[in-house]
Order: C-alpha cells, then sequence, then structure tokens
C-alpha cells in the first residue's frame, strides 16, 4: 500500500519562530528529498513581515505538538521564502502570505481552506489521513475514543443497512469538520442497545445536568442526518469558537467571559452551566453561546467594551442583526430578564457611533451612525458613500479629490459623503469589506445601493455622477462635459 504524503504548505512572512521544536525546517537543499521520508508533512512557507502569518506562527506550533501528542504520523514543516526556500516557493507558485497547500506523496494534492487555529489544524490534517470514520472493534475503544475532547457522531451497525450508507457518505463528506466512529462488534451494540442507529456523543467537557450528553439520530436520509448534526452538535449553549463562529446564525445570545476548556474547565463551566439553566426553560427564538473574551475581543468593541472583568458580558443580535446588550451584571435572573426584554421590544439597539458633528458646512459631509439616515439615506439627493478608516493609506489619498468632488457638486443635487467605518457601526445593506469602499445611492431608491467601482480621479467620478444623476446636472452633460453657457456682453 502506497504511504500518503500530506504536506501542508503554509507561506508565512516572519522571523524563525522561537521554541517550535515540534516544526521541521526545511530550506531548498532539503525540502524535496526530507518530505520523501515523512510518511504525512505538513510545510510551512513564511516571510518575516506579514501580520497575518505572525499571527498564526504560534497555532501553528502548538498544531505541531498537538500532532506529536496524539502519536500522529502528521509532521509540521516550515520553509522561508525570503531567504533559503526561495525557489521552493517560486516552484509551486507562491504569491501570497499565507498561502497553504496539501502535497500528497510529494505531489500538490490541493489548496488548504481549513481553520487557523492549533485544534482546527491538527484536526483538518488529521482527517486527510485514513478512513473517514474509524473503526471501533470493542467497549473498550469505543470509549477510548469518546474521552477525547470533541463532539463525536458513532454509527452501530449490525449489518450492511441503508442507514450505514448514509452514515460512511456523511462522514466522508464532513471528515474535516467533524469526528466519526462506527462498529459492527455484537459486545459493542449490546453495550449502546444500538443495532442500526447513529448517535451524536457530545464531548465530555460539555456534560451537564441540564441536556442529555448523547442524541439519537431518527431520521433515514443524508439530508435529515445533515439537519440533525446541525441542530444538536452546539447543544443549549454552544462552544462559540473564531472556527465555529459561522455555526451560530442570529438571532442568538452570547455570553463572553474567560472561556478556556484547557486552563480552567471548572471555571468555564460555572457560568455556563448558569446560562443552560436560563437556555433549558426558553422557548424563545434566540440561540445561546459562550466565546472567550479574548478571541472576541473585536466583537465586543463592536459594543464599545475595551476591558470585561471576570463575569460574563451578555449581548445579542436580533433576527433583524440589530445589537443588544445586557447592562446588569451578569446573573441567572438578570439573563431571564433580559432574555423577556429582548422578546417584547423593550430595549433600545445599541449603535457604535461617533458624535454628531456641531457643524456639517463642509464640500464633504460628515456621517455618522446616529445621523446617518438624516445625512445619506434620507437626504432627498443622489449620493455618493465613502466608508474608509483613518489608518487607510488609499483614503488619504482619496481626501483631496473627494473634497474637491464635493466643492464641484455643491450646487447639485447630490451629496458626496464620507463615514468612518472604524468608528462608527454600518447599516447592513452596505457590505464593507476594504477601504475605502464607495456607494451610489439614486434619490428615489436608497434602499439599493450600488456599489461604486470606477476610477477615483475627479473626472472619474464626473463622469460618473453625471451618467446616473437622478436628474441631468446643472453644470455638467450626461457625458459629464462641462456645460456652455451664454454670456452676454456689455
Amino acid at each position: 500500500m502506497n504511504t500518503q504524503v500530506i504536506v501542508f504548505f503554509l507561506v508565512i512572512v516572519g522571523s524563525a519562530f522561537a521554541g517550535e521544536q515540534d516544526v521541521l525546517d526545511l530550506t531548498d537543499n532539503d525540502f524535496q528529498s526530507r518530505i520523501a521520508e515523512i510518511d504525512t508533512t505538513l510545510v510551512m512557507f513564511y516571510a518575516p513581515w506579514c501580520g497575518h502569518c505572525k499571527r498564526l506562527k504560534p497555532e501553528y506550533a502548538k498544531a505541531a505538538e498537538l500532532l506529536r501528542d496524539a502519536d500522529s504520523q502528521i509532521v509540521l514543516a516550515k520553509v522561508d521564502c525570503t531567504e533559503g526556500g526561495k525557489d521552493t516557493c517560486s516552484k509551486f507558485s507562491v504569491s501570497g502570505y499565507p498561502t497553504l497547500k496539501i502535497f500528497k506523496n510529494g505531489e500538490v494534492s490541493q489548496d488548504y481552506n481549513g481553520p487557523r487555529e492549533a485544534a482546527g489544524i491538527a484536526k483538518y490534517m488529521k482527517a486527510q489521513t485514513g478512513p473517514a470514520s474509524k473503526d471501533l472493534l470493542t467497549v473498550d475503544q469505543i470509549e477510548e475514543f469518546l474521552k477525547a475532547q470533541e463532539t463525536a457522531v458513532v454509527g452501530f451497525f449490525e449489518k450492511e443497512t441503508d442507514l450505514k450508507t448514509v452514515f460512511l457518505k456523511y462522514a466522508d463528506k464532513f471528515r474535516e469538520k467533524l469526528r466519526f466512529g462506527h462498529s459492527s462488534a455484537a459486545d459493542v451494540l449490546k453495550n449502546y442497545k444500538e443495532t442500526n442507529g447513529i448517535i451524536l456523543f457530545r464531548a465530555p467537557q460539555y456534560h451537564n445536568k441540564f441536556e442529555s450528553n448523547s442524541v439519537t439520530f431518527k431520521g433515514t436520509s443524508l439530508d435529515e442526518l445533515t439537519t440533525f448534526v446541525k441542530d444538536n452538535y452546539h447543544g443549549l449553549v454552544g462552544h462559540r469558537t473564531r472556527d465555529l463562529a459561522q455555526d451560530f446564525k442570529y438571532p442568538f445570545v452570547i455570553a463572553y467571559y474567560n472561556v478556556d476548556y484547557t486552563k480552567n474547565p471548572k471555571g468555564t463551566n460555572y457560568w455556563r452551566n448558569r446560562i443552560l439553566k436560563v437556555a433549558k426553560e426558553y422557548t424563545g427564538d434566540y440561540r445561546f453561546a459562550i466565546s472567550s473574551k479574548d478571541d472576541f475581543q473585536h466583537e465586543l468593541n463592536e459594543y464599545g467594551y475595551d476591558y470585561t472583568g471576570e463575569k460574563p458580558v451578555v449581548l445579542a443580535r436580533d433576527k433583524d442583526n440589530r445589537k443588544f446588550i445586557m447592562t446588569n451584571e451578569f446573573s441567572v435572573e438578570n439573563l431571564q430578564q433580559f432574555l423577556v426584554d429582548l422578546e417584547e421590544g423593550n430595549l433600545e439597539p445599541y449603535q457604535k457611533s461617533e458624535a454628531i458633528p456641531e457643524s456639517n458646512d463642509g464640500p464633504v459631509k460628515v456621517a455618522v451612525a446616529k445621523n446617518f439616515d438624516e445625512v445619506v439615506t434620507n437626504n432627498g439627493k443622489d449620493t455618493l458613500v465613502e466608508f474608509y478608516a483613518p489608518w487607510c493609506g488609499h483614503c488619504k489619498k482619496l481626501t483631496p479629490v473627494f473634497e474637491e468632488l464635493g466643492t464641484k457638486m455643491a450646487d447639485e443635487d447630490v451629496a458626496i459623503v464620507k463615514l468612518d467605518a472604524t468608528a462608527n457601526d454600518v447599516p447592513p445593506q452596505f457590505e464593507v469589506r476594504g477601504f475605502p469602499t464607495l456607494f451610489w445611492l439614486p434619490k428615489d431608491s436608497k434602499d439599493k445601493p450600488v456599489k461604486y467601482d470606477g476610477g477615483r480621479e475627479i473626472d472619474d467620478f464626473i463622469k460618473y455622477i453625471s451618467a446616473h444623476a437622478s436628474k441631468e446636472l446643472k453644470s455638467y452633460d450626461r457625458s459629464g462635459k462641462v456645460k456652455k453657457t451664454d454670456k452676454t456682453e456689455l
């Protein structure tokens, strides 16, 4: 049997990583020969200046340690793209940092699109080797399998059945995200009282008295199994990590505190159990989760929190993605009342906003979250709005152009507006992923903003506005040319 060689290429730009004794250091001279000697290799290509790579560095090293501790055949390695690994990076068309690729038998297999934190990296790479579901032959094996700190989906099949086919298809499809096992051993089937069934076993650290530690699948189809796992995987109060954040769709209620199942599982569950007590009796539409305040500080910042204490901070988003804060100190009773107020519409949504400018008479109007409707949505004019960041070089370059544009449009039925998207909430109808991002809002249909992707010189803007204005401009024709004016000779 050919041995799979899986190589994980992560192009990381940074200095040599201190303390990475579990990460193999490779260069152009030994890259090909060394990976050929190892069954499974995860290789990281890096260079010194990349911020994303620096943030990934400790997670990558921790993943190498996790794989070693698990007695895995996967080895993690690294190559410096700026020094000894330039030719290797060029060979595999590395052009951005970090770049992640999977190699099998020394050849490129696929791009890596998995998690960027240690446990996720290790789990993803282990899923690339061997069968999607582990064959559990004895009761001891399955009990050992279920001790792992991961929720697992296990199939019990006395013989070949349609349900077993569904289970194996599902396992193969989600092998990189979930953990699977199965058994046909008589003593295992007897112990778990299943001869043709699928059970979801929650990880030990999530066990609690408010819900069952396992849930049995009652359906028959692949779609039903997919829905079953999705609905039950996180339980009443899920552990929302950076890699699983997309699993939690609003409306949700999230408690942020020092969530750490590695160093402080008892302290973590002390607060989670109190949230579970509330969630157990709750019958509304909100889902519940806990999140590490350190991992999600950026979300806390969106609610105005630069610092939090020991007790959980509870934040929510409703079905319209509006934000709400539980302002009272955390307690079971206060959380219950917070949910009542949410459901009954008694709470004011939180809005991150700068103060409304005392004067707003410049050629470019300043919008903040609190005056956005007045300055942008309901100003009665066609509007070009820029979402910017103060630190953005491209935004700074655009500033004098935008000022000139505002001056030229001063007598027109057109508003030129800017909003600092780092200091103000951006309305949900505007998709802002980089800076600057500009939108055109026609006067009579501002519920459908149009992303501006044209040039950023003054003539580019004038031509665009002239062509798209609701009414022809006073000073420019539809092509953007200055209109001729009749001069009366004295």
